[in-house]
């Protein structure tokens, strides 16, 4: 039959049709070419890594700009700075939660490597609600600050707290919507491999950043 022909020639031409995509795929699961293969786009995946690496590096730039700010406006002489009496306790715990969403990442690849997806998906998540949890927090801490009477135009030092968190909590808003991106949309022009590094490598990055701002906060008050 004429229909039964053609069907054999198209079996012959695309034998993987259907079943056999994970070479094209690049990294649907377990990432075998460490997602540094180029995908449908023709983009090495390397480039994604490397575009994130700069975009990094102007996030640091941005907030060094502040810090130097920061410094500078503190060190003017007869500048009128009012130290803050003391930082809201949940700003600790608010850390504690972002360093353990660094674990929950780490670990969380560490199963995507191993091709282990309920494992990374479950941890992934956990990463994503730890992310929330942390923004929820700062938003309590703001509240406890309203109340006691610091709010952003009171003083330099108070103006300069909630410019520091406010920036940081967007900027990790933005991690958020990365870590959500991978755990429930399928990429394109990434691999899925490229994709949780460039997000991981992101998140770690905030986490660091956050740690670095609450000394300075802290001790530089």
């Amino acid at each position: 039959m004429p229909g039964s022909t053609v069907t054999e020639v198209v079996e012959l031409i695309d034998p993987g049709k259907g079943g056999g995509g994970g070479s094209s795929s690049g990294g649907g699961n377990g990432g075998g070419d460490g997602g540094y293969s180029s995908a449908s786009g023709g983009v090495p995946q390397r480039t994604y890594i490397t575009g994130m690496t700069v975009g990094l590096g102007g996030i640091l730039m941005f907030f060094m700009a502040l810090v130097s700010a920061y410094i500078v406006r503190k060190g003017m002489p007869n500048s009128g700075w009012v130290p803050l009496p003391v930082l809201p306790r949940i700003l600790w715990l608010n850390t504690a939660i972002l360093i353990a969403s660094s674990f929950t990442l780490a670990h969380s690849r560490k199963l995507f490597r191993g091709e282990d997806e309920s494992g990374f998906r479950h941890w992934w998540g956990v990463t994503t609600i730890l992310g929330f949890f942390f923004l929820v927090g700062q938003i309590i801490a703001w509240g406890q600050l309203v109340k006691a009477g610091i709010y952003l135009d009171g003083n330099a030092s108070s103006s300069f707290f909630y410019v520091f968190t406010a920036a940081h909590g967007l900027h990790l808003a933005g991690g958020i919507i990365g870590l959500l991106t991978v755990l429930f949309r399928p990429t394109h022009r990434l691999t899925r491999g490229t994709a949780t590094e460039v997000v991981s490598m992101y998140w770690h990055f905030m986490d660091g950043l956050w740690v670095f701002l609450l000394l300075l906060l802290t001790l530089g008050r």
